[in-house]
């Protein structure tokens, strides 16, 4: 085979190469999200269906069963729950729960823990992170991507912003993982902000560099037109 028919072969190739490789990141996400959102279901269903008191159930609904079913009854459930913790009764029955939980030397932490977990995903954006930052880490020179979680306080404050220069809380995340980090309490002079969103700051991190914002133009001010001068006088 010449060189000549080899060169039209290899760019047949090449193009069924970059098709494949084109359609498989399009595809692929859709199927992971699908089949995510499917086990999950599956899974939920597996766990909730099996606890509900069957005896209790209406005939109709005797052996009636549909796929997401134990999802719903889980969403009414936790709804149901929300609700009555909201009032008097409620919180004075999670409060005497929470109680005797603590007596209970392995739970309690077992419980504690899950209990933080819980309270840092669904708090409130209040108390989400605020901006995404640059800090230098591990030396300086060397930048990395942080998340500002709030200013120093208690204790923490009245020890390094009585230097002089204010601090601030930020959390450094780790690649590819960002659930875990460190803490560190840093000079907010050092800090420099970043415009990005959080969500694009944790992809450029989960991503280790390879998907990163696209870059937003700054706004250039116009320019001022230059004042007309009077003519002098001729003398």
């Amino acid at each position: 085979m010449t060189n000549e028919t080899r060169t039209p072969l290899r760019k047949s190739l090449s193009g069924l190469r970059t098709s494949f490789l084109t359609g498989l990141i399009v595809v692929a996400p859709a199927v992971l999200t699908v089949w995510l959102l499917f086990a999950a279901v599956e899974f939920i269903d597996n766990r909730v269906l099996p606890l509900l008191p069957r005896k209790l159930l209406p005939d109709f609904l005797t052996g009636f069963t549909f796929p997401g079913m134990g999802v719903l009854i889980f969403l009414l459930f936790t709804l149901v729950v929300g609700w009555l913790a909201k009032g008097f009764i409620g919180r004075h029955l999670i409060e005497w729960g929470e109680q005797i939980v603590a007596r209970m030397p392995i739970i309690r932490s077992v419980y504690r823990g899950f209990k933080q977990i819980a309270e840092t995903i669904f708090a409130d954006q209040s108390t989400s992170f605020n901006r995404a930052c640059l800090v230098e880490y591990p030396r300086r020179g060397i930048w990395a991507v942080a998340f500002h979680s709030s200013d120093a306080r208690g204790e923490i404050s009245k020890r390094l912003n009585g230097q002089g220069e204010k601090h601030i809380a930020v959390f450094l995340p780790t690649t590819p993982n960002p659930t875990s980090g460190f803490l560190l309490f840093v000079p907010e002079a050092d800090v420099r902000f970043l415009d990005m969103s959080i969500e694009d700051a944790a992809k450029l991190v989960i991503s280790a560099g390879l998907v990163s914002p696209d870059d937003r133009p700054g706004v250039v001010p116009p320019v001022a037109p230059a004042p007309v001068l009077p003519d002098s006088p001729r003398g």
